[in-house]
């Protein structure tokens, strides 16, 4: 069988990360790593964590790192009705770990045949045959195989047999308070977005590729790019003020956006993400749009019509302004 080479992603810091799709399409001379296993959603603090980890054992034994994760997320693939909402998309989770200096990220389906595996036979097929894994990092709750049967001490003792380290990283705690992703999504839902940040190291943000949609704002005289955030559920919804990077320029505005379902235009219940870019003027189809949420303006609502709309986007527009303008690093709008 043809060795397919995995897919590289250039930066715009040129910084490389190789991923790689299916275990089948991993390089035939792969010659071991420094690994690493999760969902990463969000990478909080504590994923901050491991990847600290992940870079320095790599550097310190010269080898590549790599990060392997699952798609569908496992949650999703028993229960997509009701799995969490996702707090990253593979694209956001893809640019985060090759921003945190990633060599390799390993994607694995998530389907019948890995959820049926057994802990022994994950140990075995992907850590030692496929990866050839010299040192292994985890966090404290990691689980593996088919109901959840492997833990820490069975890789320590599949480490000792196959010779390679397994390391643990201790919860990392924030006022007394374990960073998780759950957390994340909770306080999220609550609205606290300076809680969120705390916990993520940064502000919450989502991206997508800005794509056409009914245009109505134009006739609303707020113009919004329509950006693709391809989630089933979201963790919040509201209007909020937003600061946005376009990523093919680096161009960075202020604005204000919409992220729910607009329940006052009929025929829309998937989730969307509508921005508008104070003193944008110009065209944003096809480009990929990073927006940090900074500040929650409202819930969604459902209006009357289209002039009670009209008026609460341009409250929304003051709203958002006066945000920016109160903040002594805000952008010019």
């Amino acid at each position: 069988m043809a060795i397919i080479r995995p897919f590289i992603f250039t930066g715009s810091a040129g910084y490389l990360m190789r991923l790689i799709r299916g275990l089948r399409n991993v390089p035939e001379d792969f010659a071991g790593c420094v690994a690493t296993i999760g969902n990463f959603d969000g990478l909080h603090l504590g994923h901050q964590n491991i990847l600290a980890s992940l870079r320095a054992a790599g550097e310190a034994e010269r080898r590549p790192t790599l990060v392997m994760l699952f798609e569908p997320q496992p949650k999703e693939f028993f229960a997509p009705d009701s799995a969490p909402a996702r707090l990253a998309n593979f694209r956001e989770k893809f640019l985060d770990l090759r921003e945190a200096g990633v060599d390799y990220l390993l994607c694995l389906p998530f389907n019948e045949a890995l959820r049926s595996m057994t802990a022994n036979d994950f140990i075995q097929q992907i850590l030692v045959d496929a990866l050839k894994v010299k040192h292994l990092i985890v966090g404290d709750d990691f689980r593996f195989g088919c109901d959840r049967s492997g833990d820490y001490a069975a890789l320590q003792a599949a480490g000792e047999h196959s010779g390679f380290i397994v390391e643990d990283t201790p919860t990392h705690l924030i006022s007394g308070e374990r960073v998780s992703s759950t957390r994340v999504r909770d306080v999220l839902s609550q609205g606290d977005l300076v809680a969120a940040a705390s916990l993520l190291g940064r502000p919450y943000r989502m991206s997508g590729r800005v794509a056409y949609g009914r245009q109505l704002g134009r006739t609303l005289d707020t113009p919004t790019a329509n950006v693709l955030i391809k989630r089933r559920h979201l963790p919040m919804s509201g209007v909020f003020a937003v600061h946005v990077n376009v990523d093919s320029t680096g161009d960075e505005y202020v604005g204000v956006a919409n992220l729910g379902v607009k329940p006052t235009i009929a025929g829309t219940p998937e989730p969307s993400l509508e921005v508008h870019l104070f003193g944008f003027k110009g065209n944003l189809y096809g480009q990929h749009l990073d927006v940090e949420l900074l500040h929650r303006i409202r819930d969604e609502k459902k209006f009357s019509g289209l002039d009670e709309l009209r008026a609460a986007i341009n409250a929304d527009k003051v709203a958002a302004q006066q945000y920016f303008a109160a903040r002594p690093d805000s952008f010019r709008f």
